[in-house]
This record gives structure tokens, C-alpha cells and sequence, in this order.
């Protein structure tokens, strides 16, 4: 089995979760490691999924029968992070004006991603893709 298949999720997650933290860690003006988690730019989700339809495609070309369940499944991951994920975010924020006079720690609220960071992991994860698929394919050699 080539390996491409195997490192390619796996860069795609680094490359967004180091953009991810180099942003938070820019807008926050401090080293943002509790800001790591759900939610946030790019989309780490996206990324992954992306990089493994890409890296089918750009392996085995456009005509490949598992770019198609790459596909179906990236876009079931991405709807969920889309919508399923915000709603459990506007949750979040109602049970904690619920809970505000309790002692508990409050339920975080950023759940979901925007378009614009569903699109950055997009973009990420395809990027992640042609980069593993260029070293194995023409440095590997």
C-alpha cells in the first residue's frame, strides 16, 4: 500500500491544527493552547476529509470508485461541522445562562465552523494532499 494514502490525513490535521493555534494565538496576543479544540480557522475536519478525497484523486485520477465515497463522506463531515456542531454551540450558550450562578465551568459555545473556515480547511486539506502526493510522486522516486 502506498503510504501517501496513511500521511495525508494525518498532515492535513497538522497543517490546520498549527494554522488553527498560529491564528488564536495572533488574535489572542498570547500562546493560544487553551483556544485548541472545536471550532476555529481552517476547519480541521474539513482539512482531513478534503486530503483524503484529494489524495485519491490526485493518485488514481478523477475516474477512481473511492474518490466518490472520499466525497460522500467529506460531505457528511462537513455538514455535521457546519450545522449539527452549531447547534450544539447555541445549546451550549443556553444551558450556560442557566447554570451562570452555578459553580460549574461553563459548557464551551464555539462548536461549529463558518463557511470561510469550512472553505480554509477545504483549501487546506487539498494543499496537504498535493504536497504528500508531489514528495511520493517526484522526490520519492
Amino acid at each position: 500500500m502506498d503510504l501517501s494514502y496513511l500521511i495525508t490525513p494525518f498532515f492535513a490535521w497538522l497543517v490546520a491544527g498549527c494554522v488553527k493555534f498560529a491564528i488564536n494565538t495572533v488574535r489572542a496576543r498570547r500562546l493560544a493552547f487553551d483556544l485548541i479544540g472545536y471550532g476555529g480557522m481552517p476547519s480541521n475536519h474539513s482539512s482531513i476529509v478534503s486530503s483524503a478525497a484529494a489524495i485519491i484523486a490526485f493518485n488514481e485520477g478523477l475516474q477512481e470508485p473511492a474518490l466518490v465515497v472520499a466525497l460522500a463522506l467529506a460531505f457528511i463531515v462537513i455538514l455535521d461541522a457546519t450545522s449539527l456542531r452549531q447547534q450544539l454551540g447555541k445549546h451550549a450558550s443556553a444551558i450556560n445562562v442557566l447554570n451562570k450562578n452555578q459553580s460549574d465551568k461553563p459548557l464551551r459555545e464555539r462548536m461549529g465552523h463558518s463557511r470561510l473556515e469550512i472553505l480554509t480547511g477545504i483549501i487546506t486539506g487539498v494543499a496537504s494532499a498535493w504536497c504528500v502526493h508531489y514528495v511520493f510522486t517526484y522526490l520519492m522516486k
